[in-house]
Formats: C-alpha cells, sequence, structure tokens
C-alpha cells in the first residue's frame, strides 16, 4: 500500500536516500514521539496491521496492500497481535527492526536500476544514519559473541603491523574495543569486495599499498596472518610480475 506520494518512484541516488529518510522520520515518529497514539491503535483484536511510513513523513497502520503483487515491498504483517504477549518496550523494539527491513527493502526495490556504485553510495549513506532499532531501543551496536567465538577468539581481528614488518595481532577484549574500532576505521573499506570496516571480522593491510581486506576476500587466516612478514595484496603482486 503507498498512499503518501502519487508521484513517479525516484530514479536516482539523491532521490531514493530522500524517500528513506521521509519513509524513516515518519516511522520514528510513530515509534517515539506518536509513541502512545501507535500503540493504541495496534489493537490486537484488530486484523493483520501493517506500519507504513510515506515520503511525506507521515505514518499509518492499516491493512495490508490488497494487489498482488503490490506496488512496493511491505512491511512486517500483524504487528499488533504481539502487543499483549510482550513487554512495550521489547515489542516497539520489535517493530523497529522489522521497520528497518522494511526500508531497506523499499530503498533497494527502488534502486534496482542502480549500478554497482550507486547502490554502494546508496547503502553507505543509509549506513550513516542510526537504525530505527538503534533509536528505539537507545542502544548502540553490540559485538556479536557468537561471531567472535567462530573466529576463534573474543579479541579485534584486524592486523597492525611493527617498522620490521612483522605483523603483530592487536588483542583487546571485544567489549573495549569494538566502539574504538568503528571510530577509528569508520570510513575503512575493503579494497576487494568494497565491504564497511565491521570490529567483527578479520582484516589484514597491504604494506606496500596500505589497503585494508577483509581476510575472507583474499583468503588469508588469523593463523597465516602470523607467519607474514610482509604482506602484498593481490593487486600488488599482479603489478609486481614482469
Amino acid at each position: 500500500m503507498e498512499m503518501g506520494s502519487s508521484t513517479s518512484p525516484p530514479r536516482t541516488v539523491e532521490d531514493i536516500f530522500k524517500d528513506y529518510s521521509a519513509r524513516r522520520s515518519a516511522i520514528l515518529r510513530a515509534l517515539t514521539y506518536d509513541v502512545d497514539e501507535f500503540y493504541g491503535i495496534c489493537d490486537p483484536e484488530k486484523e493483520n496491521l501493517c506500519l507504513y511510513g510515506h515520503p511525506n513523513e507521515s505514518w499509518e497502520v492499516t491493512l495490508p496492500a490488497e494487489e498482488v503483487p503490490p506496488e512496493l515491498p511491505e512491511p512486517a504483517l500483524g504487528i499488533n497481535f504481539a502487543r499483549d504477549g510482550m513487554n512495550r518496550k521489547d515489542w516497539l523494539s520489535l517493530v523497529a527492526v522489522h521497520s528497518d527491513c522494511w526500508l531497506l527493502s523499499v530503498s533497494f526495490y527502488l534502486g534496482a536500476r542502480l549500478n554497482r556504485g550507486e547502490r554502494k553510495r546508496l547503502f553507505n549513506m543509509i549506513n550513516e544514519m542510526p537504525t530505527v532499532f538503534e533509536v528505539v531501543s537507545e542502544k548502540k551496536p553490540v559485538k556479536d559473541k557468537s561471531s567472535a567465538a567462530e573466529s576463534g577468539s573474543k579479541a579485534k581481528g584486524s592486523t597492525k603491523r611493527s617498522s620490521d614488518g612483522q605483523v603483530k595481532s592487536v588483542q583487546k577484549p571485544a567489549e573495549e574495543s569494538y566502539e574504538d574500532d568503528e571510530d577509528e576505521h569508520g570510513d575503512t573499506q575493503c579494497g576487494s569486495c568494497g565491504g564497511n570496516y565491521n570490529a567483527d571480522e578479520f582484516w589484514i593491510g597491504c604494506d606496500i599499498c596500505e589497503r585494508w581486506y577483509h581476510g575472507k576476500c583474499v583468503k588469508i587466516t588469523p593463523a597465516k596472518a602470523e607467519s607474514i612478514k610482509q604482506y602484498k595484496c593481490p593487486s600488488c603482486m599482479k603489478r609486481g610480475r614482469p
């Protein structure tokens, strides 16, 4: 269902981001400033209800679209059914998570015809903003301990080198290092896949071009990195061949 705008769908990265921002603002208003009104509308005795954010920054709780397939991806169905069976704050956080998923799905539906670089730029612009869940729950992202366990350590996964070229792991407890890592390397992108820095993953830096890579993208494990005196990324290796 789309009742907030009769104009043609946005086409450029900037237009899609503007659409995302407006819908996000509408959802946030429903879950914060207008939360009492929103909570009252979501009566479990009613039919399957959805929370919509519109491009004019208005929000609406109503039944899902009748047309199949719908004009745009649909938000989570039946958000009202779980209202009375959960703590109010937990229920609002659940709605926020589903709303984040919906906002992203709408943006990338509208951006289906963008090229790879444009899609990456769109995601980076969106990723600069706190998620609806983060705002509603008043939480910052926390390190997933299960991911740390899979890597065999609770320490940060990136590596640094001393002046003699030796690879040295920077061992910090995950709880202390996560936010510092995000602040220090927030703009770092993988030289292979273009993904943004994430403290949950193992990274390795090239000693030649000084670019950083996901270990998985260049097939380097933390254990293998310990035995490398000077790491050359695949691009530098190719340039070094006769």
